[in-house]
This record gives structure tokens, sequence and C-alpha cells, in this order.
């Protein structure tokens, strides 16, 4: 069996997550569909909502290489919360376990 470490396990999972909120919010933006409170308030309400997502997702992308910095796991972490939803748990989760590596860390 290979050996894998938590932080390799930190980063799959960030990856994963700030994927899953790039393409989620992308579908839900092109996937606008206006029946249910009006075509402006829907609009709004989602588009801003998608905006956020793939903003989120993009930064999880790009923060995930560095999950088992002190700054950038408190900034996935915080990125999860923000983004939601299932790509936004897994950022979280990344960034928890970044951060467990971090402080356990032996100088």
């Amino acid at each position: 069996m290979s050996e894998t470490s938590v932080s390799q396990i930190a980063y799959i999972l960030a990856l994963i997550g700030g994927i899953l909120l790039v393409i989620l919010g992308l579908l839900s933006f092109i996937g606008y569909s206006g029946q249910n409170f009006g075509p402006v308030l829907h609009w709004e309400f989602f588009a801003y909502g998608s905006i956020v997502a793939i903003i989120c997702g993009v930064i999880a992308i790009i923060g995930a290489k560095s999950v088992t910095t002190l700054v950038w796991a408190i900034v996935l972490i915080i990125v999860g919360i923000i983004g939601g939803g299932l790509g936004g748990l897994l950022v979280v989760i990344g960034g928890l376990l970044g951060l467990i590596v971090v402080v356990t860390k032996k100088t």
C-alpha cells in the first residue's frame, strides 16, 4: 500500500473542493431559470451566489498547493465556509487538515 500523508490528503481535498466549487458555480450561473420569484430577483440572487462560488473555487484551487502553511490553511477554511455546498465542505476539511499539520509540525 502506498503511504499518503495528511498534508497530501489536505491538498487533494482542497483541490477537489475548489474544482467542485468552480464547476457547480458555473452550472448554477449557466442554468438560469427565472420561474421561482420572477426573472429579476431570481437572476440577481443566483448570479451573485454563482460568482461568489466561482471566485471561492479559484482561490481554493490556487491555495491548495500551500495548504500546509498557516495563512493559507486559515484562508481555505474561510473560503470554504463562504463558498458553501459540497465543494466548500471539502475545502474546509482540507483547510482543517492543513491547519492540523501546521500546528503539530515539530521544529
